[in-house]
């Protein structure tokens, strides 16, 4: 009789996928992700128990492992075939205790990608459950429960139940927080360029030439009677060719993707949020049904911070552009990046790739959907780029004098296309002109028009989720399976809202932020969150017991609770009562919190349930039409300024006005900072604000 082998994963998909592989002595079964967890009615963790976590069966999972006991009974050898990370290795280890495989033969298989030949390789590489990474995990389970759990109370004291903070959540609040700010009090600067467009004897079309320098250096313009002058200064001045200067630029091929990178490309070209992209992703991974393939895994394992590259993978890669584009295409280096020591890069991974280059993604594109073919299609491109030769980009300089002043000329042409035959960053167009290539130091040249343009600075861009993501990873915060439900976590509790891929606070988010910062400055505190991901790969690394980082952090975050709890019995007031009157009853209402900021109600409530929009008057006079202007929200929940009698009067601003006009054009001033600054950008006009 054969032996029976049973094999755990933890989706159907999955599974589907890899049974195909393995035939009819194994079966292989779902475990539908973890099984344990700590519970949701109370914290779950025992403080005077050396921090000891209370792990129960999760809601809902009951006939799911009868039904995998069932199987256990059956099988002379359980296989743990749980993801390649440290939530895989604890949903394994969970799996032990869950189905009590004390005493029956089991042990832990890990594949990078699911193939015939991966799967196989990790059944005959079997090992034990690596502890270091299960006790990583449970670290990082723990500290975010404790977090939370002791945190979110004291937002429900302060502003509404149902609110929540967390360990990196509260930190990437901070950050968008912090450039918003950057942009509200951002004061704009003028600036002014000035273009020559300088006829040749090569045709009509213009040389054209931007001013950049004086006797002095680089050349700053910053009004319009500076720009006069020098006008004026130029007035007659002939142009003649100084220098002439060409070299080559090299671009090197991206490197393969990592999570982050991912994410940020897909949000970039395909327009997808981080939570989609990894969806779509794990679809890719487990496997996709293929016309006379089966079910196939496409890419290798979605959650990586690596970038290298199997041996395997990479000769067969360079195989195929050496075919495909000729030798002279092919990259001479690995392609991937050396870790720089800040923080620990899980080299056991690779970078994500497609599992098979022959699938090339028009031989899929009927039979799966279009985000998928997408999003596949990025990722087959970016990892055969990234084993391609570096472009090489022809850069041609002009330098030409009029007297006192220099200006500057210059255009690109591609040499050699390199990887960028098959994958750019942006439209990229050669710049390099006829002109410019027949110019030379003897060239005339005659000044056909001067083109002076006023410019004015611009504030840092929002964050949208691709650029917060390479923020948050930057600085070490999180890892790559967190990104994309932190920012999920934000949009859901109405913290940010996203407008046009731009992500912004909302009064709500405004609040939370305020408080944490004030009453847990250390949570929210970037260097310490990125020290804690430090310490909390010691542990994996087992070079630290994973129950000291909770028994160092948890007195202080007790403390920090203790001081805020009572500050906020010191400060905890009735609700706000305001002058409107309830159209039902006729009391005065009350503000209140809800779930898109303040709202008004009536406080006879559960009796009287009449609610209004509450604006706040900001005691500001409209500068159109007189009346009152009020704080509003748009309908995401962004903050605005803008007239009590809208529709009648559409005046609206993002910055503070002010009751002040300026005294150079008469326009409305905003506050920005501790500063006043003229409405009217062409203006320019700013003062201290008192």
């Amino acid at each position: 009789m054969p032996t029976k082998k049973l094999v755990i994963v933890e989706s159907p998909a999955k599974a589907k996928t890899i049974q195909k592989f393995l035939g009819k002595t194994y079966k292989v079964i779902a475990s539908n992700g973890h099984v344990r967890d700590l519970p949701k009615s109370t914290m779950g963790i025992d403080v005077d128990n050396d921090f000891e976590p209370k792990y129960i069966t999760i809601r809902g999972k009951g006939e799911m492992l009868a039904q995998l006991r069932k199987e256990v009974k059956k099988a002379d050898i359980i296989y743990l075939a749980t993801d390649p990370d440290r939530e895989g290795e604890a949903i394994s280890w969970h799996l032990i205790y869950a189905l009590k495989l004390e005493g029956k033969k089991y042990t832990r298989i890990t594949f990078n990608e699911i193939t015939k030949d991966a799967v196989k390789s990790a059944i005959k590489n079997a090992r034990d459950i690596d502890m270091n990474l299960v006790d990583a995990q449970q670290a990082r389970r723990v500290l975010d429960r404790v977090v939370g759990y002791k945190l979110s109370p004291i937002l429900w004291s302060k502003i509404k139940r149902g609110l929540s903070a967390g360990r990196v959540q509260s930190v990437a609040l901070r950050i968008i927080n912090d450039r918003e700010k950057e942009i509200n009090e951002f004061i704009s600067r003028e600036y002014w360029t000035l273009q020559a467009d300088l006829l040749t004897p090569y045709g009509k079309k213009p040389l054209e030439a931007t001013l950049v320098s004086d006797k002095k250096g680089k050349i700053e313009i910053r009004s319009r009677e500076e720009m006069d002058r020098i006008l004026d200064e130029l007035k007659d001045q002939q142009f003649h060719v100084h220098s002439i200067q060409k070299h080559d630029r090299k671009i090197k091929a991206p490197l393969p993707f990592t999570t982050s990178t991912l994410q940020q490309e897909a949000s970039r070209k395909l327009n997808m949020s981080p939570q989609k992209t990894m969806r779509l992703a794990q679809e890719l991974y487990e496997g996709i049904s293929l016309k006379g393939r089966g079910t196939v895994g496409l890419i290798t394992y979605l959650r990586t911070d690596s970038t290298r590259i199997s041996e395997t993978a990479d000769a067969n890669c360079k195989a195929y552009i050496e075919e495909k584009y000729g030798l002279e295409y092919v990259g001479r280096k690995s392609g991937s990046k050396k870790n720089n020591g800040s923080r620990k890069v899980q080299d056991a991974h690779e970078a994500i790739r497609p599992t098979d280059l022959t699938l090339h993604p028009d031989l899929v594109k009927t039979q799966i959907s279009r985000d998928l073919y997408r999003l596949y299609q990025l990722i087959w491109l970016r990892f055969i780029s990234s084993r391609m030769a570096e472009a090489v980009h022809e850069t041609t300089s002009i330098k030409i004098g009029a007297g006192e002043y220099t200006f500057k000329a210059s255009g690109t042409r591609t040499k050699f296309d390199g990887f960028q035959a098959l994958y750019r960053y942006e439209t990229e167009k050669d710049t390099l002109s006829a002109v410019m290539k027949k110019i030379d130091k003897d060239t005339e040249l005659v000044l056909q028009e001067w083109k002076p343009e006023q410019h004015f600075t611009q504030p840092p861009a929002h964050y949208t989720e691709a650029s917060l993501v390479k923020t948050l990873e930057e600085l070490g915060i999180g890892r790559p399976s967190t990104y994309a439900p932190t920012i999920s976590t934000l949009i859901s509790r109405r913290y940010i809202v996203k407008e046009k891929k731009n992500l912004h606070m909302t009064e709500l988010g405004e609040a939370v932020n305020e408080i944490m910062i004030h009453g847990f400055p250390s949570i929210v505190n970037v260097n310490f969150t990125a020290n804690m991901e430090s310490l909390l790969d010691g542990v994996e690394d087992g070079k630290l017991h994973w129950k000291t980082i909770i028994e160092n952090f948890y007195p202080d975050l007790e403390e920090a609770v203790n001081v805020a709890e009572k500050e906020l019995d010191k400060v905890k007031i009735a609700d706000e009562i305001s002058e409107e009157t309830c159209d039902e009853c006729g009391r005065n209402m009350v503000i209140k919190y809800g779930p898109h900021g303040k709202f008004l109600a009536c406080p006879g409530f559960p009796e009287c349930r009449c609610t209004k929009p509450y604006f706040e008057k900001i005691g500001v006079s409209c500068p159109r039409c007189g009346k009152d202007i009020v704080l509003k929200k748009t309908k995401k929940g962004r903050k605005y300024y803008g007239c009590i009698d809208n529709p009648n009067c559409e005046f609206m601003s993002w910055q503070k006005p002010s009751e002040k006009r300026c005294p150079d054009c008469g326009s409305y001033m905003v506050e920005k900072g501790k500063k006043l600054v003229c409405s009217d950008q062409t203006c320019g006009y700013v003062t201290d604000l008192k």
